[in-house]
């Protein structure tokens, strides 16, 4: 009898378990579900090269529409809003509002995670935009107008790419963060710091410590309101605030969510026929010896393959170091490792003047993760580092004269363990 696996999600991890499922010799059905009518795509490019025009629509598919068809991978587009574990069965509804009756024997949670939306007077307002998949990219650039008036809200990495895109498109760029600085959640103040006078040297207004309170217009947004009464034009907003793992339709069939769908090395869940990956999934990871759950493309993908391997009945794990990157002007931010916990941060070349350093996170003597400005060598030792959990002296990253090559001792011993993190990275 023929099997079926169905994905719900057409995300980056469902485009990478779907290629590993044929891969690890799955041979029933595959059937992947989403609610965008396009085949999973690129996202990273959204807020940056896709939003800059750089890259166009036809650009993004990770994979083309060919090799689905060659594998035998089918889609559909519809809303799943329930799922009976005891029957295999879940509901998909629709385009057009029509209910159906899908069964399954396994099934692949990649639901992602959705934009956090401001309840504000006036957030209804035409020109508000969020930004998390294609179709939001392609409100914010018909909205583009050069010249005009840009707002971002949120002084994270999205509303960085955002504003660096929409200043090299030609609008005035104001960002407003309600913490006392930019990228406040993710990394060290000198990095933030850099960040902060790199954007203002290519003319973003960043204003720090600054609530929103809501937004004003007739119809179309005009100006930001400010908690303080401070209102700045705006033409276009793009709101930033972060994601929610979309976690419900776990929690109604029954399966333990915390901060994310929690799943074991093997990303199953608690039922042993449902696994899960990517934006949506808390799992334990063991370099850092916590469970988190992660925001990135690398980890969906990495995830992904351990899920398709759980479907087929065959074991897979492994010991993933966290990593991701940032593009802003001619900026790449390549980070390896996550920084919650250090206690002390050594800088490796020239930060106040220049564009290219990288700072290095360490925890009791440990190497537990690095920021590199347009430093590729730094940033690939670093993974080295961390992920073999190897002995180095941090004085000597700070210090030029000594190649990079260098860094790492010859008889670096490798040491017991990283420590803890933060739940959500």
């Amino acid at each position: 009898m023929n099997r079926t696996c169905i994905v719900i999600g057409a995300s980056h991890a469902a485009a990478q378990l779907t290629t590993s499922l044929r891969q690890e010799g799955w041979e029933g059905d595959i059937l992947v579900i989403g609610d965008e009518p396009h085949l999973p795509y690129h996202r990273p490019p959204l807020s940056k090269a896709f939003l800059s025009g750089e890259k166009t629509a036809e650009s993004l598919p990770i994979r083309p529409a060919a090799f689905y068809q060659k594998n035998d991978i089918q889609f559909r587009q519809g809303r799943v809003t329930a799922i009976n574990r005891d029957q295999q069965t879940l509901t998909l509804v629709g385009g057009g509002g029509e209910s159906e009756q899908l069964s399954y024997d396994k099934l692949a949670l990649c639901t992602g995670a959705r934009v956090r939306k401001v309840e504000l007077p006036g957030s209804d307002l035409d020109g508000i935009h969020y930004l998390r998949d294609m179709a939001d990219a392609e409100s914010i650039k018909r909205s583009v107008a050069e010249g005009q008036h840009a707002v971002i809200i949120g002084g994270g990495y999205v509303g960085l790419e955002t504003a660096a895109s929409l200043r090299q498109l030609g609008m005035q760029v104001t960002l407003l963060e309600r913490g006392p600085r930019i990228l406040g959640r993710v990394t060290a103040l000198e990095v933030s710091e850099f960040y902060h006078r790199v954007h203002t040297e290519s003319g973003v207004c960043i204003h720090t410590h600054v609530p929103v309170a809501g937004f004003s217009g007739n119809g179309r947004v005009q100006k930001v309101v400010c908690a303080d009464g401070t209102e700045f034009p705006a033409h276009l907003v793009v709101v930033g605030v972060g994601v929610m793992p979309n976690t419900e339709l776990a929690e109604m069939a029954g399966l333990n969510v915390d901060s994310g769908i929690v799943v074991d090395e093997g990303c199953r869940t608690n039922d042993q026929n449902i696994v899960a990956a990517g934006d949506c999934a808390n799992q334990l990871n063991r370099l850092y010896g916590c469970r988190i759950r992660l925001e990135s493309v690398p980890n969906a993908t990495e995830q992904a393959k351990i899920a398709a391997a759980s479907v087929c009945g065959k074991s897979s794990a492994s010991e993933f170091l966290p990593w991701f990157w940032s593009d802003q002007y001619n900026l790449k931010l390549q980070i390896a490792g996550l920084s919650q916990g250090y206690d002390q941060l050594v800088i490796r070349g020239d930060r106040f003047t220049g564009r290219s350093f990288a700072a290095f996170y360490f925890k009791e003597g440990r190497l537990i993760a690095a920021d590199c400005v347009n430093r590729p060598q730094e940033y690939l030792l670093s993974k080295r580092i961390i992920a073999q959990n190897l002995a180095v002296q941090p004085d000597r990253f700070a210090d030029e004269s000594v190649p990079v090559k260098e860094l790492l001792l010859a008889d670096s011993p490798v040491l017991v363990t990283v420590g803890g993190c933060s739940q959500t990275a």
